[in-house]
């Protein structure tokens, strides 16, 4: 038995069986809805006793899903053959640095639980703007300096050793050490690791590419930033992905103002992801 599947200003992509084999799927544009109307009819004339019996299973698809689906097909048309990279093993984690005593801590130091949120507005006065500023501007500083680290056969816990002396001489706390248990004073997120990567014996790879994660606490506040770089050798695909990565995040930024609205920083990220 074959069937016939009539589509009007409608868009579903489809998968069926007929007496348990499967028949071909096919989806189209995205349209306003309209009627879907199926009919059978036999291969070859001879009748059959087993009941006519077809089982359709229909799903909508959104605009965005269709559009990343046909963008998708199109980096994969073009697209050279890339030798598969293996899988981000754990190396093996060192013991945590110790922090002089003069040095201010987070009040989260000594605890394995994580702070929890203020129910109160922070209104911050002039001299509490001038501490924040202080506290990203050397954040932003550290944070230059690991990148110059980065280069195969250095491991992480070489930067996280690196970045942690940085900021104890800066008078500073490294935020991240002992922040709900975490064992050391920098994130560093290699390829699939997506965030909050612990820092270990691993070394970098050519062709590797790190998101390093500095936050430091400095007269009682903290200065937080973090960026991707790029080890060595990386496929255009993955320099790519960094550079609209980046893009994404400063049109994100340029949303942001007294009274705008969170979901708008999502809309312009999609916007920038879809190529706008």
């Amino acid at each position: 038995m074959a069937f016939v599947a009539s589509l009007s200003h409608t868009s579903l992509q489809l998968s069926s069986s007929f007496y348990g084999e499967a028949l071909s799927s096919s989806s189209s544009t995205l349209l306003p809805k309209a009627p879907l109307i199926f009919s059978t009819s036999s291969f070859s004339g001879k009748k059959s006793n087993r009941p006519n019996r077809l089982l359709v299973v229909a799903k909508r698809v959104s605009g965005l899903e269709e559009a990343i689906r046909i963008r998708r097909e199109r980096e994969l048309q073009t697209s050279t053959t890339a030798t598969r990279r293996p899988p981000l093993r754990r190396g093996k984690v060192s013991q945590r640095l110790p922090v002089p005593d003069h040095i201010l801590k987070p009040p989260y130091v000594g605890s394995s639980l994580l702070p929890e949120l203020s129910s109160e507005h922070q209104i911050h006065d002039s001299d509490g703007v001038s501490r924040m500023r202080a506290a990203c501007e050397l954040a932003a500083r550290v944070l230059d300096y690991a990148g110059t680290l980065i280069r195969p056969s250095v491991t992480t816990n070489e930067i996280d050793r690196a970045v942690h002396q940085m900021i104890i001489d800066a008078g500073a706390y490294p935020s991240p050490l002992g922040y709900g248990g975490f064992p050391k004073s920098v994130c560093t997120s290699v390829n699939e690791c997506m965030c909050h990567g612990i820092p270990d014996s691993r070394q970098l790879q050519d062709g590797d590419i790190i998101n390093i994660d500095v936050t430091v606490y400095l007269n009682g506040y903290h200065g937080d930033t973090s960026k991707t770089f790029l080890c060595g050798n990386v496929s255009d695909s993955m320099k790519r992905l960094v550079r609209v990565t980046e893009e994404c995040l400063q049109k994100g930024i340029a949303v942001c103002k007294d009274g705008a609205l969170f979901r708008k920083i999502g809309k312009r990220i999609r916007y920038v992801y879809n190529g706008g």
